[in-house]
């Protein structure tokens, strides 16, 4: 049974960090590609970043610089690191795994995490 878990989650002021974890189980971890994606209220989802187990990862345009995606495949758990944290930043942060990276399209994505909330105070 494939199972995402994300932790982490919390209120920080704009300009701080925050770190988010996903521990994913269930499924031949290293062959999948991983990913991070939120949601604002009233928004769609959307993606943020993800990773292959191998080759550079792909970041949102609106995250670039500021955001740091890596995995540990060992413990197979997903980390996002946030930094320069905005208002705009605030959103429900949704872990998911692919089994190739290449499209942010959601409906590509059969698995999920069940999400954990970011919020960001100006």
């Amino acid at each position: 049974q494939v199972q995402l878990v994300e932790s982490g989650g919390g209120s920080v002021q704009a300009g701080g960090s925050l770190r988010i974890s996903c521990a994913a189980s269930g499924f031949t971890w290293y062959t999948y590609c991983m990913a991070w994606f939120r949601q604002a209220p009233g928004k769609e989802r959307e993606g943020v970043a993800r990773i292959q187990n191998y080759g550079s990862p792909t970041y949102a345009d609106s995250v670039k610089g500021r955001f740091t995606i890596s995995r540990d495949n060992t413990k197979k758990i997903l980390y996002l690191q946030m930094d320069s944290l905005k208002p705009e930043d605030t959103a429900m942060y949704y872990c998911a795994a692919v089994r190739y990276c290449g499209s942010w399209r959601i409906s590509e994505y059969p698995y999920w995490g069940q999400g954990t909330q970011v919020t960001v105070s100006s």
